[in-house]
């Protein structure tokens, strides 16, 4: 069977295996705009946009994408080509099930036409404005929380608001051109995995918006809607063999489809300024407060992905689910949540704290979702203060163990050097890679001169405990090697 291109045109010769929009997508206004379309919104956010409009018929929340970083030029070639239709395919442990998604109706391409999104952002169509920008586009400093206003990115959004590079000098633009007309400002929904995103990126963008306009900022303070969220769906990055597979199974020609796991939880605080979806009819949890949520998740899910992450590339492992069904990993993984993050979580409604971890493993095991190592080790500076170090603290605050958490940072510092244990060159995906490197590099075995990094360590580098433990760790990694570290951890 030949393959068919995917399109607007092409949408009822699709093998029906495939399900396709049955709303009509001319008559979809674009409600939100998307700040960083990747892999994850296109299985997660836009899904559930996705049920809106298809089950409750609300056409008013369509999306209109934005990239803002140079290399999302390669996402508005894929996806204007497709008249941003996609396939979404999520695969089980045999078995997958495929659809084409419709809910986004444009792309905009912030670094040619910034102007274009300003104009979007302004619109009075546009309610709600939602990020997935990873937890590196926010730019704070780790261990203040303040917003790096020296930081060369920000510093340039502040010079030249006519064309910004980050969220910042976005929003702000979109939100300042709203008051001037008399606009109700749009909601900021914040979809990345830091604890109480609202809060943090209202606390940043505020303080962005004092360097510009004091009364913007307080008008901001007091009329825009931050929710906080919590957001969760193993999402791998696209790969050649997972459009090859799609074109096979499907026999359709995607150029750019999502590939994920079947398992999708999405809570959401229910504070909006604008209007909003019925969420909560296609399987969203509203609820007034997330923070036990977020905690859960971030501590346990992107922690224990952390922890496999680094350790089982030394170990010579390249896809977590790998790492996840070698027995010893297994151990070590279900260790670190049971013994030293789970007596930090706060009671979380409606979840049973054991079934969900079980839960956890068996997601990670799940073979037919290929997730990199690698990529679970993309952007540690941002996700090391959020996942791995606050349980050590807290377990330090109460005497309790932290070796198995420990480990993890022990294991980011080796994998730092960028050179494996046979030699070969690792590639360090960081937005401070050039630092890391050289400190990890003139380290090695101590510590030193990477906690002396307090905009990420905060003062745990005056602990005695946590560096008698993190050196006892590094040691071992690098006389022994990481397999024989694990074991002595387990042991």
């Amino acid at each position: 069977m030949t393959p068919v291109t995917l399109s607007e045109a092409t949408l009822d010769k699709l093998s029906p295996d495939l399900r396709t929009p049955s709303y009509d997508r001319s008559q979809v206004r674009e409600g939100i705009v998307h700040l960083g379309v990747g892999g994850f919104h296109r299985a997660h956010q836009a899904l559930y946009i996705e049920r809106i409009l298809e089950e409750l018929g609300e056409k008013e929340w369509g999306i209109c994408g934005v990239g803002i970083m140079p290399h999302d030029s390669k996402m508005r070639e894929a996806l204007t080509s497709q008249q941003c239709l996609y396939t979404l395919v999520e695969k089980g442990d045999g078995e997958e099930a495929g659809r084409v998604i419709g809910a986004m109706k444009s792309y905009l391409y912030a670094p040619k036409n910034p102007e274009k999104v300003f104009e979007k952002l302004a619109s009075p169509e546009t309610k709600i404005v939602s990020l997935t920008v990873t937890e590196g586009g926010y730019y704070f400093d780790q261990g203040t929380g303040e917003l790096l206003l020296t930081h060369p990115e920000v510093a340039h959004d502040l010079a030249n608001p006519k064309t910004p590079h980050t969220i910042y000098g976005y929003l702000v633009e979109g939100l300042a051109r709203r008051r001037a007309a008399g606009v109700t400002p749009f909601t900021v929904l914040s979809c990345d995995n830091i604890q109480a995103n609202g809060e943090v990126t209202k606390r940043l963008l505020v303080s962005y918006a004092l360097k510009k306009d004091a009364e913007l900022a307080r008008w901001i303070e007091e009329n825009v809607a931050f929710p906080n969220s919590m957001v969760d769906r193993i999402t791998p990055i696209t790969t050649p063999e997972d459009i090859e597979f799609i074109t096979q199974r499907f026999g359709v020609k995607d150029q750019w489809p999502v590939v994920c796991e079947p398992f999708i939880q999405w809570v959401v605080e229910d504070k909006f300024c604008n209007g909003r979806p019925s969420f909560e009819k296609v399987g969203v949890e509203m609820t007034s407060d997330v923070h036990p949520y977020e905690k859960m998740k971030i501590r346990l899910l992107n922690a224990s992905h952390s922890a496999m992450g680094y350790l089982g590339y030394l170990a010579g492992f390249r896809y977590i689910f790998e790492i996840t069904r070698d027995e010893e990993f297994g151990k070590y993984v279900a260790r670190m949540m049971d013994e030293e993050v789970t007596p930090l979580l706060d009671p979380v409604p409606g979840i049973d704290l054991p079934s969900y971890k079980k839960t956890l493993l068996i997601r990670f095991a799940n073979p037919n979702v290929k997730d990199h190592a690698l990529r679970i080790c993309m952007d540690g500076s941002a996700k090391m203060p959020k996942f791995i170090l606050p349980s050590i603290k807290e377990q330090l605050e109460k005497g309790g163990n932290i070796s198995l958490l420990t480990l993890v940072v022990a294991s980011w510092f080796r994998f730092l050097t960028a050179e494996d244990e046979e030699g070969r060159e690792i590639p360090i995906q960081d937005p401070m890679a050039a630092e890391l490197v050289e400190r990890a590099k003139r380290g090695k075995g101590d510590p030193t001169p990477l906690l002396e990094m307090t905009e990420l360590f905060g003062d745990l580098g005056k602990s005695e405990k946590f560096v008698a433990e993190l050196r006892r760790s590094l040691d071992m990694l690098y006389s022994v090697g990481a397999r024989k570290t694990l074991q002595s951890h387990l042991s």
